[in-house]
């Protein structure tokens, strides 16, 4: 097992392509549809990354971002946008985030990312 991705997005074909890419890449992944659910996963199964996505309805990514670093300081994450919120990205990154990826991003551009973060 490489490791666990966790991927945090409101729309279901993304996570159903994002949760197959890195299967068969080997990692043990996880899903949610909001921030309550990806909190849960994160406390019960300590994910090595997070994919998360900026506009979730309800809690944002950012809310997300800043819950996840209280539950664990050290916890990887990539955020993914869509174009324009650049404002939310330095945000982000000033919370901690890795690097972003704006939508339509490119999968294999991503999975070396993960690769490389998780190497790390």
């Amino acid at each position: 097992m490489k490791g666990k991705v966790l991927i945090v997005d409101d729309q279901f074909g993304i996570r159903i392509l994002l949760n197959e890419v890195f299967q068969k890449e080997g990692y043990q992944t996880f899903q949610a549809a909001n921030g309550v659910q990806a909190l849960e996963i994160l406390t019960k199964n300590e994910p090595d990354i997070v994919l998360l996505d900026m506009k979730i309805p309800g809690m944002d990514g950012i809310e997300i971002l800043k819950r996840m670093k209280k539950i664990n300081q050290d916890i990887r994450v990539i955020i993914m946008t869509a174009y324009g919120e650049l404002d939310m990205i330095q945000e982000a990154k000033d919370l901690g985030a890795l690097t972003h990826f704006a939508k339509p991003f490119d999968i294999d551009d991503l999975r070396d990312a993960v690769k490389k973060y998780i190497a790390e």
